[in-house]
């Protein structure tokens, strides 16, 4: 690779790493107000879920679409399309709160919805522009640009907040259009950033590559862009394995997250342990991304897949073995490391055995499914909790969790056959 194109890799990393933590801030600090404005409108604490399955349910939606439009109009003109969905989504819900208008409010969060359905496939970006050794660093650290949005996202809705009020707006108002203001930014990052041959340059990145690479030697197959998401899961073993990993990483995590706070509510422990065990899942989940993206490029995918799968076993029994703030601490972070692993090494997996022209449409189809997961792991978490019990739904997690290694394990099985079948 000349010294051009090296310079044009790191620019579209950091420029996807700012983007991603504009938009995570701006994310964020709308999920910071989200349930307390809709409580407050329908005075119904039951409803306090729904704005996280409306934006789920958007982001679902948008992220199949987004492939196909990435295939058409490329990368930059699509990513800046989430950040104007995050603008518009944020006027919208915002503007519903401002005329108590829960349909409006609604309909504002589908839109910031589609905005992440786009947006969390920046991720995408950054490893196809850098070769197969360093493809999982790169993506790794884009997704470790979301740790400043998510610690600093929360921090900025109050004085936005109350910046709304002093100018006479209602309560939440002011964060809601606030959000909208990040997303601009981030479109701004993206579009002058990203303002160069970004197609070409992943052809001449991927023109370096060995004719075969190890981790996907038996998944590679020509370019096909008519290919669905069926067939792929079908024929590739190592894509099965990478959608199975996020998939499976995103349901658990979401399910042993969504309950902590009801659980831990329940026996008496105040929101301040509350917000700490909530802050060291997160940490668990972004700041060490790029060692996870480090250890995936060294030791492999599939090796990555298998070790975040069993961190998250391990946080799964460790959530409802003790009441205990540090335990039920210690048992989130590795909830959320778990995930790193599962979801940083998936997403590699995956980019590397797709070909360049069908990659963004399945991996929109890929994300797509990650966010149904994610809903459905939410919604699910407060039912069972209330159902079966803290430990019952840890168990639960815990078989979700132990499907990545089974798909990781039956890859390398695959992979010695066909090794010993061509000997």
């Amino acid at each position: 690779m000349n010294f051009s194109d090296q310079r044009a890799v790191l620019r579209v990393t950091a420029a996807l790493m700012l983007a991603q933590s504009l938009s995570s801030a701006a994310y964020s600090s709308s999920v910071a107000v989200n349930q307390l404005a809709i409580v407050g409108m329908t005075g119904l604490r039951s409803l306090g879920g729904l704005p996280s399955a409306v934006v789920l349910a958007g982001s679902a939606f948008m992220a199949y679409q987004a492939g196909k439009l990435v295939t058409r109009f490329g990368r930059r003109y699509v990513l800046t399309l989430g950040t104007l969905f995050g603008v518009l989504g944020g006027a919208i819900a915002g503007t519903g709160v401002f005329i108590a208008s829960i349909a409006i409010f609604l309909c504002g969060l589908v839109v910031i919805g589609f905005g992440r359905g786009i947006l969390d496939q920046s991720r995408f970006a950054a490893a196809e522009v850098n070769p197969s050794s360093r493809r999982a660093r790169a993506l790794s650290f884009v997704v470790w640009g979301a740790t400043i949005g998510a610690v600093g996202g929360p921090l900025i809705a109050p004085p936005l907040d109350a910046l709304g009020q002093r100018l006479g707006l209602p309560q939440y108002v002011g964060a809601l259009y606030g959000t909208a203001s990040f997303y601009v930014l981030a479109g701004v990052a993206i579009f002058v950033l990203l303002a160069l041959d970004l197609r070409g340059l992943v052809t001449r990145v991927a023109a370096l590559e060995p004719a075969v690479e190890s981790e996907t030697a038996a998944a590679k197959l020509p370019d096909a862009p008519q290919r669905s998401l069926r067939r792929l899961l079908g024929e590739v073993p190592a894509a099965r394995t990478a959608l199975v990993a996020m998939a499976a990483g995103q349901a658990s995590m979401a399910l042993m997250m969504s309950c902590i706070s009801i659980h831990m509510k329940d026996h008496n422990h105040g929101l301040g342990d509350i917000a700490a065990v909530i802050s060291m899942h997160t940490l668990g989940m972004y700041a060490l991304s790029p060692v996870v993206g480090l250890l995936t490029d060294r030791i492999g995918r599939r090796r990555v897949i298998m070790l975040g799968a069993s961190i998250l076993i391990i946080g799964c029994v460790l959530v409802p073995i003790s009441l205990n703030t540090p335990v039920i601490a210690l048992a989130e972070f590795l909830v959320g490391l778990g995930w790193s692993g599962c979801y940083v090494a998936g997403s590699t997996l995956l980019t590397d055995a797709l070909g360049k022209d069908e990659r963004a449409r399945l991996q929109g189809a890929n994300d797509s499914v990650i966010s149904i997961c994610s809903a459905v792991g939410s919604l699910s978490s407060g039912i069972l909790l209330e159902l079966i019990g803290i430990w019952p739904l840890s168990f639960v997690g815990l078989a979700v969790s132990a499907l990545p290694l089974v798909f990781a394990a039956k890859l390398a099985a695959d992979r010695r056959s066909l090794a010993m079948g061509s000997a």
